[in-house]
């Protein structure tokens, strides 16, 4: 058996006169990071932010961190690379100079002594749309909602909710009588005019309480737009004046004629499922669309927005919490 030692001659030992060998590991690398590569967010026709979360897992210090994509699955630090500093925690990252419509992989890594660490891989596209297509999302009751990733990074539902429960299974009480609806300070919902076969197409008309409420109305993960929320939705449609008919569905089956401006070119396809009023009336299907926001105006009244059929614009506005207006959720 030979022993090297550095810098000095070869010990030659004859291995009948070793009793035991005992190994001690040099500059020991320790473990791998834990790697998370979060979805695509916010993205343009040539851009698009991504992003990690980086667990150290009782390893060495990430000495660099960031983005590695390719045209072909399971990227490497050999491909293009984003890199985004160094250390654990949540990180994001925008790339740019990408090509429209292509297909790309994309997965986030850490390097530290022990070597580069890679999360799940993503796959994505850039678009000239305003929308790509995201995940559908199942409510308490089962109902199942496609989704819609906006260009600003907001997730959104697309189309109105139908829940009869919040989030934890509880029951939203159904409230048909007018004069029991007009006297709620607890959540209720109805159908227009009380008719269960508007609630395929216009979803239900929730009172603000049932939007306030904390047990949620909308999926785990995802909760009512707020007005924040719905302001950023119609700054990227283009503004108040421009993004209703952006946001309406097209035609004239659901709207009234003349509909004005619909596109549709949002993807939310909003319809117009009119409102209940304080006083349990039931008005504007077909001409009106409004939409809860979960934030107060005042101690009576709340924020919301409104779609006409005679404007191409949006409105922001305010209503009375015992109204019932349609709702729209936005992922956590």
């Amino acid at each position: 058996m030979n022993i090297h030692q550095s810098g000095e001659s070869v010990l030659q030992i004859p291995i009948n006169q070793i009793d035991s060998i005992t190994y001690s590991a040099v500059g020991d690398p320790g473990a791998f990071a834990l790697v998370t590569t979060l979805p695509m967010s916010v993205f343009t026709a040539t851009t698009v932010t991504l992003g990690g979360i980086i667990d150290l897992n009782s390893g060495t210090a990430v000495t660099a961190r960031g983005i590695a994509w390719s045209v072909l699955p399971s990227p490497t630090t050999a491909d293009s690379v984003f890199n985004e500093g160094s250390g654990s925690g949540t990180f994001s990252v925008e790339l740019t100079g990408l090509a429209t419509g292509v297909m790309y992989y994309a997965r986030a890594y850490a390097i530290n002594s022990a070597g580069a660490a890679y999360g799940n891989e993503v796959v994505f596209a850039t678009t000239n749309d305003l929308f790509v297509p995201s995940d559908s999302v199942a409510d308490a009751d089962g109902n199942m909602y496609a989704s819609l990733l906006m260009g600003n990074g907001d997730e959104w539902m697309a189309s109105n909710l139908k829940t009869t429960s919040y989030a934890n299974g509880d029951p939203i009480p159904n409230v048909p009588d007018a004069v029991e609806w007009g006297s709620l300070t607890e959540g209720g919902w109805i159908n227009y005019n009380n008719n269960p076969q508007h609630d395929s197409l216009f979803g239900k008309l929730f009172n603000w309480y049932a939007v306030d409420d904390a047990r949620n109305a909308c999926p785990v993960d995802w909760h009512v737009a707020t007005d924040a929320e719905w302001t950023n939705l119609t700054n990227y449609l283009g503004g108040l004046s421009a993004s209703g008919g952006k946001l309406k569905s097209t035609g004239t089956v659901l709207w009234l004629s003349p509909n004005d401006g619909a596109t549709n070119e949002s993807g939310m396809a909003c319809q117009p499922g009119g409102i209940r009023t304080a006083g349990g009336i039931f008005q504007e299907m077909f001409g009106t669309g409004t939409w809860w926001s979960s934030t107060p105006n005042n101690s009576f009244t709340s924020w919301n927005r409104s779609l006409f059929y005679t404007s191409s614009g949006t409105w922001r506005g305010s209503g009375s919490n015992i109204q019932g207006a349609s709702v729209r959720c936005v992922r956590d």
